[in-house]
């Protein structure tokens, strides 16, 4: 896996690896590192839905765009989520546990997706039309905000799980979270604009979700720093099955109502970049 091994070194210039014999002190300056840059990373990968936003507010962009742009994000996170999240947590933790790990990731996602969907989020990736508005729906717009941060906490946990290794951010991983969030982003904005859902409110969601991003991805650190690396591996599971359930569940519809029969071309030339980038690193 490509890692950056030295970019808090550039920062910050305190090492990631933790060398032998390091005292009290070293050891606790080490892990402040480690969670803030975690923190730092889940700010940077959450920040593109931000940017996606901000774009869909301000310019005009063909849904035909957003949709290849979603489909691309999906293979990447595909890949990313097969070869560096789900094989590596299987060769830590074994075969069972990663395994019961993933598919109770995705339960619990699709779960609470289910439930958020009956008051009126099951369309919060969705361009056109499909959101609907507080007339609508009361309660729709509490909904939405609380399915996109069910979207982007697993992503953010993992990326801070990543630098558990010791060996810096994953990153495959930390690009295909940031391909995937800027059209969600701009996808979702979209539709809230349509739904005549005010600025003040697109803006405070995402700005939110990537505040809460940065805070998840410090927080995993911070819990499981020390931990076994086969809790570490089954956490691991757990968020790749969500975020896959999610991939699913609100990328891959948006995708192909607007691409069609391209979206498997796109999102299969996302896999095979990811899983290049993974290779060749």
């Amino acid at each position: 896996m490509l890692k950056c091994n030295h970019f808090w070194g550039a920062l910050g210039r305190l090492p990631i690896a933790r060398p032998t014999g390091a005292g009290p002190e070293e050891m606790a300056r080490m892990t402040m590192a480690t969670w803030l840059q975690a923190g730092l990373w889940g700010l940077l990968a959450g920040g593109a839905l931000v940017m996606g936003a901000l774009v869909a507010w301000l310019l005009p962009v063909p849904r035909s765009v957003v949709a290849t742009v979603m489909a691309f994000g999906a293979g990447v996170l595909i890949s990313a989520l097969a070869f560096d999240l789900v094989a590596e947590a299987e060769a830590t933790g074994g075969l069972v546990p990663t395994l019961a790990g993933f598919l109770g990731g995705a339960v619990v996602y699709v779960a609470a997706n289910i439930a958020l969907a009956r008051r009126g989020a099951r369309h919060r990736k969705r361009s056109g039309d499909q959101q609907p508005s507080e007339g609508e729906q009361s309660g729709s717009g509490a909904a939405i905000a609380i399915g996109a941060l069910l979207d982007g906490v697993p992503e953010s946990i993992v990326l801070g799980l990543t630098l558990l290794t010791g060996q810096g951010i994953g990153l495959p991983v930390l690009a295909a979270v940031f391909i995937s969030n800027l059209p969600e982003g701009l996808s979702s904005a979209a539709g809230m604009k349509r739904a005549g859902r005010p600025a003040a409110y697109v803006f405070g969601v995402w700005g939110a979700i990537a505040v809460v991003s940065g805070a998840s991805g410090a927080l995993g650190v911070l819990l499981l720093q020390g931990a076994s690396p086969a809790l570490i591996a089954v956490i691991t599971a757990v968020a790749a099955g969500a975020i896959l359930a999610m991939v699913a569940d609100t990328m891959i519809p948006e995708a192909f109502e607007q691409t069609h029969l391209y979206v498997g071309l796109v999102a299969t030339i996302g896999f095979a970049l990811s899983f290049a980038v993974e290779r060749v690193g």
